[in-house]
């Protein structure tokens, strides 16, 4: 089914000091082939003649930052896969959440290194600097916007299935091979997304499995397959991934490092439309149609189409929450809210 992906848009030759608005602004992804040739921890996932030593190595550079940082790591059997998801019905998952320390991690995953069976081993969207003090000083990207968060994801030959990420994301192999493979924002009736409220790992999640796509259950997937693009990763590689793009990502090796970036195109503080569409499922969805559509024409008038007409009519000193809202406005704005709720 992967094999029908058009790949993703490449750029060769790329460095860090290449990296700006028309890159990092983009709204196709891109692959960004050798961007990260240079890092010390790129160059260490390279060393060795093979992918068990070339995950010795990578596992000794990482284990130099490692002090007793504690992580949240999923844990599931060999019979899963490598895939992260539910349990049959959906009452919970295939995988167990643990807390423990990253050294004892990775010590776990070099002891699992060769075993064809392995268990599924993974530690996700950790901060960097908690979890690796160090690391980022020998590791850095100084061109990616300065608020950025810098995570880092580390495990064994896991999937994650295709879900989406408000902010955009710079992700960047360190060790291993990724495959990723993204969607469109518009593919979202195809993908057959689980629960909203209640996912694996934050996000909600596509229930279909791209390595035996069930077509009966999820006729439409076909559709979502043919705007499709993918791409593999190796060490030193990056993918800027746009904001709202759904995306699948593979892990190819018996160990597996990513670095990303994330970072929002919007003021501080704005709250994230996640909340918007929560709180629309519970005061809209049920409405009778009449009174929906109504909501609908609302939404698109001083929402999704507001421009400077929107509110011309009103002087700019009355204009309130249809006026530019900054740190303050969104502060009472964000009161008046919790209290309405909260009544």
């Amino acid at each position: 089914m992967q094999a029908s992906a058009e790949p993703i848009r490449e750029l060769h030759g790329v460095t860090p000091s290449d990296l700006g608005g028309e890159l990092l602004g983009s709204t196709e992804p891109l692959v960004l082939r050798g961007l990260l040739a240079r890092w010390p921890a790129v160059q260490a996932g390279c060393n060795g003649v093979d992918s068990i030593a070339r995950a010795a190595s990578a596992d000794a550079y990482l284990r130099r930052f490692c002090r007793d940082a504690t992580v949240i790591a999923m844990l599931g059997s060999p019979d899963i896969g490598g895939r992260v998801f539910y349990n049959e019905d959906l009452s919970g998952f295939n995988f167990s959440s643990v807390h423990t320390r990253l050294d004892h991690v990775l010590m776990e995953l070099a002891r699992q290194r060769d075993n064809p069976n392995s268990p599924a081993i993974y530690v996700g969207s950790t901060t960097v600097d908690t979890a690796l003090p160090g690391y980022s000083d020998e590791n850095a990207l100084a061109m990616v916007p300065r608020d950025a968060l810098m995570s880092i994801w580390i495990g064994n030959q896991v999937r994650i299935p295709a879900h989406y990420d408000l902010p955009d994301n710079l992700a960047c192999v360190t060790a291993g091979r990724r495959r990723f493979t993204l969607f469109p924002p518009d593919q979202l009736e195809n993908l057959y997304v689980g629960p909203l409220d209640f996912t694996p790992a934050g996000q909600p999640i596509s229930l279909v499995d791209l390595h035996h796509p069930d077509i009966e259950r999820f006729p439409r997937f076909g559709e979502a397959m043919r705007h499709a693009q993918s791409a593999e990763l190796a060490p030193g590689d990056a993918i800027f991934i746009p904001s709202m793009w759904w995306h699948h990502v593979e892990a190819l090796e018996c160990f597996n490092v990513l670095v990303n970036y994330w970072w929002r195109q919007s003021p501080a503080f704005m709250d994230t439309p996640a909340n918007a569409l929560m709180l629309s499922l519970l005061s809209i969805r049920d409405l009778p149609p009449a009174q929906r559509r109504a909501w609908q024409e609302i939404f698109r008038h001083y929402v999704f189409e507001a421009d400077e007409q929107t509110a011309a009519h009103i002087p700019k000193s009355a204009r309130r929450v249809l006026g530019a809202i900054d740190d303050n406005s969104a502060r009472m704005l964000r009161a008046q809210l919790l209290k309405k709720i909260n009544r």
